[in-house]
């Protein structure tokens, strides 16, 4: 009663104030964005993206970036599809496209082979979410549901900013964290927790 409709309408007060925009396709988010993103993180960065092969495409020396950040403290966490599994087996006959998924995946782990070793960076193989793909950045999230038949660039994408407890963000988060803890240590072999 007190703030006009208009202020209403435009100032988020509610639980959807942590989403601070969003792209109808993942393409569309500007590459300043994850650069920004990937640069200003300085506690946690997780990659969990079924294949995360665009990283590598768009961000020249992401590798040097990653390991830089490491370096300096930043715990550093990748969860990607095994490009062997039943999973993406399947979901390379629906996506039925020349990239394969194993192939995307396959790139994604030569340039994680830059890292191995890099203290405070990890990665590990899971299956789960391959519906859906979180990339963690301190208290900010690119979040990316895949629809149906189409791959992760012609899906939409949240960019959240964590403000509350147990809101968008958190959410999201206690998901990657479940997903992460079942995962296996694809530098390692078994499951490594």
């Amino acid at each position: 009663m007190l703030w006009p409709e208009a202020i209403r309408n435009t100032v988020k007060i509610g639980p959807d104030r942590e989403i601070a925009t969003v792209y109808p396709y993942r393409s569309a988010c500007p590459k300043s964005v994850w650069r920004t993103l990937i640069t200003e993180a300085q506690s946690h960065i997780t990659i969990a993206g079924y294949t995360n092969y665009f990283l590598w495409l768009e961000h020249p020396n992401l590798a040097k970036v990653l390991k830089r950040k490491a370096e300096q403290g930043c715990k550093i966490r990748f969860l990607i599809g095994d490009p062997d599994s039943d999973v993406t087996r399947h979901r390379e006959a629906i996506e039925a496209v020349p990239l394969t998924v194993s192939t995307r995946i396959r790139i994604t782990l030569a340039e994680l082979e830059q890292l191995k070793g890099v203290s405070g960076i990890e990665a590990r193989f899971g299956d789960e979410h391959i519906a859906m793909s979180v990339f963690q950045f301190d208290a900010e999230m690119l979040v990316t549901p895949h629809l149906a038949k189409l791959v992760g660039h012609d899906s939409p994408m949240l960019h959240l900013k964590r403000y509350q407890d147990d809101g968008l963000y958190d959410r999201f988060a206690y998901h990657v964290d479940e997903l992460w803890s079942a995962g296996r240590n694809i530098w390692q072999g078994p499951t490594s927790r």
